[in-house]
C-alpha cells in the first residue's frame, strides 16, 4: 500500500495525503477527513524503514531550472549555494531545458537519490508533477515560477506589477503601438508578465491588438524570430517590450540587422537586468529581479522543511525594479 493510492482513493494528490500524515496545518477539514477516512478504509501504514530512511536523507539539494544558459538561473544558484553551504548542504544542479519529461526523469532521480529537498523551477504549471517526491516525503519549493497542480511553497517576483510597469513606462515615452514578445505561457511567470502588459495598456486606454504579441519560447532565437514578425507587420510597432533576457539579446540581433534603431525608431525594453552581451552597444532599460536573493529564500524556506519545523504553506513575492536607461528615453 502506497500514499499514491491512498491519494486515488481519496480523489486528492499524494502531496496533500503527505501532508495529512505529517500533520500539516495548511489542509482543510473536508479533505482531512477524505483522506483519514482512505488511510482507515485501505488499512495503510506508513513504512516505518522510509521514514527511517527520510530521517537519515542525504544532506544534499536538488535544484532542477528550465534552463542552464540563461544567466537568471545562475545567479539565483549562486543565492541557494550560499545558504545550502552555510547550512552543511551540498548541491546538484539539473538543467531541464523546459522539457517536461527530461524534468521528470530528474524528479525521479531525486526521489530515488532520496534528497534532502528540491528547488524547483517547473517546466509548465499544471502539467509538471512532484508527486513522486511527495510520496516519500521530499520537501519541494518552487522558484520564479508557481505550480497549480500542487500546493507547495514558493519565491518568486511580482510579475505582474512589474510587466505594467515596463509598459507604462514605455506609454509614457510616447509610444502606442507596443511589441510583446512573451515567454512560455504554460508557466505562470509567462502568463504573468502578458497580463501584466496587456493591464498597463488597459491603464493607458491603449487596445490589446493580437499581432503585436508573438511568443519568444524564453529562447534567443526565439526573441531574434518574433522581432522580425513584428518588423515585418504594415503597421510595426513603435516600442517593443521583450520578456526575458535571452529573447532581448534576439530581439537586439533582429533590430541591429533590419537597421532599427532604438530608441529613435522603437523604444525597447527587456526583462531581467542580465544582458553583458548587450552592454557594450547600449544601455538596455530592463526590469531588475532580485535574483540572488530570490535563491537565497528559497533555500532558508526549504531548509526549514526538511528540519521538519511546521508551519503553513509559504507564498514569497519580491519586488522587481525597473532600471530606465536609453534604449527607451526619447528626448
Amino acid at each position: 500500500m502506497t500514499i499514491r493510492e491512498v491519494a486515488r482513493t481519496a480523489g486528492v494528490s499524494p502531496a496533500t495525503v503527505s501532508r495529512v500524515l505529517n500533520t500539516s496545518e495548511t489542509v482543510s477539514p473536508d479533505l482531512k477527513e477524505r483522506v483519514l477516512a482512505a488511510v482507515r478504509d485501505l488499512g495503510y501504514r506508513p513504512n516505518s524503514q522510509a521514514r527511517s530512511l527520510r530521517t537519515r536523507a542525504t544532506t544534499v539539494l536538488g535544484v532542477i531550472i528550465s534552463d542552464i544558459t540563461n544567466p537568471f538561473f545562475t545567479a539565483m544558484v549562486r543565492g541557494v549555494e550560499d545558504v545550502a553551504s552555510a547550512a552543511g548542504y551540498s548541491v546538484v544542479l539539473a538543467n531541464a531545458d523546459e522539457d517536461l519529461r527530461k524534468e521528470q526523469r530528474y524528479l525521479e532521480v531525486a526521489a530515488a537519490e532520496q534528497m534532502a529537498g528540491v528547488l524547483l523551477s517547473p517546466a509548465s504549471a499544471t502539467e509538471t508533477s512532484i508527486d513522486v517526491l511527495a510520496e516519500r516525503g521530499i520537501p519541494v519549493v518552487t522558484i520564479d515560477r508557481r505550480l497549480k497542480s500542487a500546493d507547495v511553497d514558493w519565491v518568486m517576483v511580482d510579475n505582474h506589477r512589474a510587466a505594467k510597469e515596463a509598459t507604462l513606462h514605455l506609454v509614457e515615452q510616447g509610444c502606442r503601438r507596443i511589441g510583446f514578445i512573451a515567454g512560455r505561457l504554460g508557466t505562470t511567470t509567462g502568463a504573468g508578465r502578458l497580463a501584466g502588459y496587456r493591464a498597463g495598456l488597459r491603464a493607458a486606454g491603449l487596445p490589446s491588438a493580437r499581432e503585436l504579441v508573438v511568443s519568444g519560447e524564453f529562447r534567443i532565437d526565439g526573441g531574434r524570430e518574433a522581432t522580425e514578425r513584428l518588423l515585418a507587420l504594415p503597421d510595426r510597432p513603435d516600442g517593443l517590450f521583450v520578456s526575458n533576457n535571452l529573447m532581448t539579446i534576439g530581439a537586439v540581433d533582429a533590430l541591429d540587422t533590419a537597421g532599427v534603431r532604438f530608441p529613435d525608431d522603437i523604444a525597447l525594453v527587456g526583462f531581467d537586468d542580465m544582458m553583458p552581451a548587450l552592454s557594450l552597444r547600449s544601455q538596455i532599460t530592463a526590469v531588475s529581479q532580485p535574483t540572488y536573493e530570490i535563491g537565497r529564500q528559497a533555500t532558508e524556506l526549504l531548509l526549514r522543511r526538511v528540519s521538519g519545523e511546521p508551519f503553513p504553506e509559504r507564498h514569497i513575492t519580491l519586488n522587481a525594479e525597473l532600471k530606465v536607461r536609453e534604449s527607451s528615453i526619447r528626448a
